[in-house]
């Protein structure tokens, strides 16, 4: 086998995209964000890495709080959309007819087509060059009950979550296993 080796960049893929809603005021907006994930869970905490350009940046660094909204294949086009146009130009929630409900910690909307809203609350802003983190506490998670099985376990396999890789979105294919499937006793 051989391998090339490139300059240093970041080929950690897939990841999810997600649309990330934030409020300062009266001012609300909507973006996409591929760069987030789970950063620990006692505490639970999570992050999101954004420009400081972005239209987002200073409404939740001033704001301290956002929701991570995850996508679903019928949410594609417009976390594509809201990747690509500023909420400094449109109102994008109009735009792509995007409906919110309120979250229920903090004063942000949530996405109603989003199957799992996260609420945050900034901890601390790590700035790194490019992008700058910020490292958030987790308030509180919502779902929507369609997903819920009558034993009450929240189904994250019917919902047709989405993925960024490289540049792609994708949907998230079939289970390949259940987490312990390789040590588990036959």
């Amino acid at each position: 086998m051989s391998r090339q080796t490139w300059k240093p960049g970041t080929l950690v893929y897939p990841v999810p995209a997600v649309m990330v809603t934030c409020k300062n005021k009266d001012v609300e907006n909507v973006f996409t964000v591929a760069w987030t994930g789970t950063i620990c869970t006692d505490p639970a905490m999570t992050y999101i890495s954004v420009r400081k350009e972005r239209f987002s940046y200073d409404l939740i660094k001033e704001s301290e709080v956002f929701c991570i909204n995850l996508t679903t294949e019928e949410l594609a086009y417009a976390t594509d959309y809201c990747g690509v146009k500023s909420g400094r130009n449109e109102n994008k929630f109009k735009t792509l007819n995007l409906e919110t409900e309120p979250a229920t910690q903090i004063d942000v909307p949530m996405l109603k087509k989003s199957p799992v809203t996260i609420e945050c609350k900034v901890e601390e802003i790590k700035e790194l060059g490019s992008h700058d983190m910020f490292i958030a506490k987790v308030l509180a998670v919502n779902v929507d009950e369609k997903y819920m099985d009558e034993n009450g376990r929240f189904c994250m396999e019917k919902c047709n979550l989405m993925a960024y890789s490289h540049g792609q979105y994708y949907a998230l294919g079939e289970s390949l296993g259940k987490f312990g499937f390789s040590v588990k006793k036959k």
